[in-house]
């Protein structure tokens, strides 16, 4: 465990959030850390001890050694876990998406429970989902493999697109059985829904003058190639606006005023039931 003399504490630049003037508990700071890259944090320790269930990885013993310490973690690191465990939010810093996933992996090291410090709503969770969209399986795997569901379900959402045949058994056997079942699930869920409803055929009118049952038999036969290719093409992660885009054409050159109106009506409802589909 590290120290530093009065002397060199002076020297040392500190934290701008965690100083000796932050009035950040009732209490003054007693406890000092220095992180790997040498800024200095005034924090409390009944808040580490508190928050931690193996005494901060045994830096920060009940009984004191002294009033300094140095945690082997770069300051931009420690701050995001520091302000975790004050319940400060963090999210203005902008971390960059390595500085978080190294803070979420430090939870585990450091003894701070996921469920609580990663629950919906904590700053930890707040500042992950932020930039979970750089990375989104690393923050998937990290969550799964520290059982922080909350964040493994806001996360999952932005891998609709992910490659699910890229994934390498190493990679499989970090994620975990039930986690790895949750993705494949979602993915294939919203495929086979997608698949659902572009199987309902279009609703026929009454033939007309101008739209007898021929002509709204081709309009039917187009559907259904424009369904097939979309069910057959498309991925977890199709948008409405691709759906739209490939079945607004089908109407270009319709005559028929009530067959325009059917197969927008159509779109219109698929589009809508399509968004209403879990993402997460």
């Amino acid at each position: 465990m590290g120290s530093l003399s009065e002397h060199q504490e002076a020297l040392v630049p500190i934290s701008t959030a965690f100083h000796p003037g932050a009035n950040l508990d009732v209490h003054p700071a007693d406890l000092l850390i220095l992180s790997h890259d040498n800024i200095l944090f005034y924090v409390h320790r009944h808040k580490i001890l508190g928050a931690s269930d193996n005494h901060f990885a045994s830096y920060v013993p009940y009984e004191p050694n002294g009033k300094h310490v140095s945690i082997p973690l770069q300051s931009v690191v420690l701050n995001i876990l520091l302000h975790a465990i004050y319940g400060m939010p963090v999210v203005h810093y902008f971390p960059t998406t390595d500085d978080v996933l190294a803070a979420i992996e430090a939870t585990r090291t450091y003894g701070l429970a996921s469920d609580v410090y990663l629950a919906q709503g904590a700053p930890l969770y707040e500042v992950a989902v932020s930039v979970a969209s750089y990375a989104p399986f690393r923050f998937y795997a990290l969550a799964a493999a520290l059982d922080a569901y909350p964040l493994a379900v806001a996360v999952s959402s932005r891998l609709l697109s992910f490659p699910l045949d890229s994934i390498t058994d190493d990679v499989a056997a970090e994620v975990g059985a039930v986690y790895l079942k949750r993705l494949f699930f979602l993915h294939l869920g919203r495929t086979a829904a997608l698949k659902r409803l572009l199987e309902m055929p279009l609703r026929s009118h009454e033939p007309s003058l101008i739209c007898d049952s021929n002509e709204q038999k081709k309009l039917a036969r187009a559907w259904s190639l424009a369904s097939a290719y979309l069910a057959w093409d498309s991925n977890a992660a199709v948008t409405p606006t691709a759906i739209q885009n490939t079945l607004l054409p089908l109407g270009n050159h319709l005559t028929c005023p009530r067959c325009s109106a059917i197969l927008h009506e159509r779109i219109t409802d698929l589009v809508s039931r399509w968004s209403k589909i879990k993402v997460s």
